[in-house]
């Protein structure tokens, strides 16, 4: 997995008020969730703040990075978890990460690419995919930047599920019945059969 490098700040204030003008003057909101827990047993977090230059590279990507987060020179590798937009203008309102520490299995949306040429393509089918994203589970440095899946040997309407997949050192979450990719027949594979 590729690294991201990024610099934040602590925020000393938080809420609305305190939120809304850290926005005005262009910088985002963001909360990491640490691997320490409080004496109620609940996970610490910190809430922080970053220009969005320093994370635009970052958040408009499909690829998946480790984060090497410093805030005010105290260090940690994250994971971003989840990105929220505001819905009508689509930027970016907050951020949430999750610290991870060396060896320790998380699971992650891993981008999906396709390759090959299917064998009902070549007779005049459609490929069509159904997702672009697959949950895996895995120590954090066997997470790989991409999951490749070889769609050479799809027929005309046969499919790959999650189920059918396979990659070693992954356990793959989403669920084995999730479609993945197929091949559909089309008008000039009828005809081709006729």
């Amino acid at each position: 997995m590729k690294e991201f490098n990024l610099t934040g700040t602590k925020r000393a204030e938080t809420g609305k008020k305190a939120t809304r003008e850290l926005r005005k003057k262009g910088a985002i909101p963001c909360v990491i969730y640490g691997q320490k827990k409080d004496a109620e047993g609940k996970i610490i977090a910190t809430d922080f703040e970053v220009s969005f230059e320093a994370i635009r590279k970052l958040v408009y990507t499909p690829e998946i990075f480790l984060v090497n987060l410093d805030l005010d020179g105290e260090k940690c590798l994250a994971v971003m978890r989840e990105i929220q937009f505001h819905p009508v203008k689509d930027n970016i309102l907050h951020i949430d990460f999750y610290q991870v520490e060396p060896g320790q299995a998380i699971v992650m949306n891993v981008p999906v690419k396709f390759e090959g040429h299917a064998e009902g393509v070549r007779a005049g089918g459609i490929l069509f995919t159904s997702v672009r994203y697959l949950a895996v589970k895995a120590p954090v440095e066997q997470i790989p930047e991409k999951l490749v899946v070889n769609v050479t040997p799809l027929a005309i309407g046969k499919t790959f599920k999650v189920g059918d997949l396979h990659f070693d050192g992954l356990e793959l979450v989403t669920t084995p019945d999730a479609l993945v990719c197929g091949v559909k027949g089309s008008r000039a594979s009828k005809n081709a059969a006729n």
